[in-house]
């Protein structure tokens, strides 16, 4: 189970940390935010199963992070901490799917009393597979580009998920995962995975994940089979088509459906492998050919800047200082061209 705190107090949130660290039960995961933006940046990156925060804080109290958790990530648990003045201000959040609170000063007793009904009533029942749709579409994501150190690292999150489930009912869930997976690659026109839909043959859980995860390896075998060699990477054509139309405006979006990746699995995967953005590359490579560009003598600085995309030639001006540390003028001097 992953937990992220949000208190805008660094003594607080460093004391809900320790807190939470002895509980009985470890956490796979414990990040900290110091506001509401700086939790949905985090909630982004790094999807949390429980969500602990103050209700006061700057930039974006705690009701309205958990409005916005509850619009964009409603499985996601929340606990808001609150003072008595503010506790009928905390139970607005009642709409918003909070079901546990806690008042300062929040002691160790009182906040593992909490997680405990927390973790008692993850164990219930059947989980809905509708929750990890966004798990599954990262699963083929990650098929489709080969990207196998990914599909080590979802289904070390999968297990953590299904840790509660009986070997019964990891079966069943499993196959409801196999069938969604299956469906998404035949929506796409991709005639993978019907191995996916076999009945199991192994019968404890620890099997069970390993008889999964060897179908899954052999969907990216016969993936790899189908391409016959000429696989190209996904990666490696998006930076291509960027180089390719550093002249017009692309979006992030464009790009991805481009390569046959989601927009947000894209922008993910993009940064790993190149280590920036895409919109930092795509600057990057238009300065590059910005330079090569200005030391050709007879092109004027503007049709420079027309030639990588700026149209709006101060701010062409104001990127290419930034990345090179000179403006094109002076770095036209540097060359000796007048």
């Amino acid at each position: 189970m992953r937990l992220l705190i949000v208190d805008d107090e660094p003594i607080i949130r460093s004391g809900l940390v320790k807190m939470a660290q002895i509980y009985t039960h470890k956490f796979a995961q414990i990040e900290t935010a110091d506001n509401g933006q700086h939790a949905l940046q985090r909630i982004a990156c790094s999807e949390p199963d429980l969500l602990l925060t103050d209700i006061r804080m700057p930039k974006m109290d705690g009701l309205e992070l958990c409005r916005q958790v509850n619009e964009a990530y409603p499985h996601i648990l929340k606990v808001v901490v609150s003072g008595y003045s503010d506790f009928d201000y905390a139970q607005k959040c009642l709409s918003y799917g909070v079901k546990h609170y806690l008042l300062k000063p929040v002691t160790p007793p009182d906040l593992h009393e909490v997680f405990d009904v927390i973790m008692k009533s993850r164990t219930q029942g059947y989980m809905v597979v509708s929750r990890y749709v966004d798990w599954i579409e990262r699963v083929e994501q990650s098929i489709w580009s080969l990207q196998e150190d990914e599909i080590a690292r979802l289904m070390v999150e999968w297990r953590e998920h299904c840790s509660h489930l009986s070997a019964q009912q990891l079966k069943e869930q499993l196959h409801d995962v196999a069938v969604l997976l299956h469906k998404y690659f035949q929506e796409k026109n991709r005639p993978l995975g019907s191995n996916l839909l076999s009945d199991y043959a192994a019968t404890s859980k620890a099997d069970l994940f390993l008889e999964f995860e060897g179908r899954l390896q052999v969907v990216m075998n016969d993936l790899l089979t189908a391409r016959r060699g000429n696989y190209k990477d996904p990666m490696e054509e998006a930076k291509a088509y960027i180089d390719n139309h550093l002249s017009v405006e692309i979006s992030l979006k464009e790009v991805a459906d481009m390569v046959g990746i989601t927009p947000t699995y894209f922008s993910s995967l993009f940064k790993k492998v190149s280590g920036e953005t895409f919109v930092s590359y795509r600057i990057h490579k238009r300065m590059e050919k910005a330079r090569e560009l200005l030391s050709i003598p007879h092109m004027r600085t503007v049709d420079v800047a027309a030639e990588v995309g700026y149209e709006d030639y101060p701010h062409f001006t104001k990127t290419f200082k930034k990345i090179s540390g000179v403006s094109p003028s002076e770095y036209r001097s540097l060359l000796g061209i007048k």
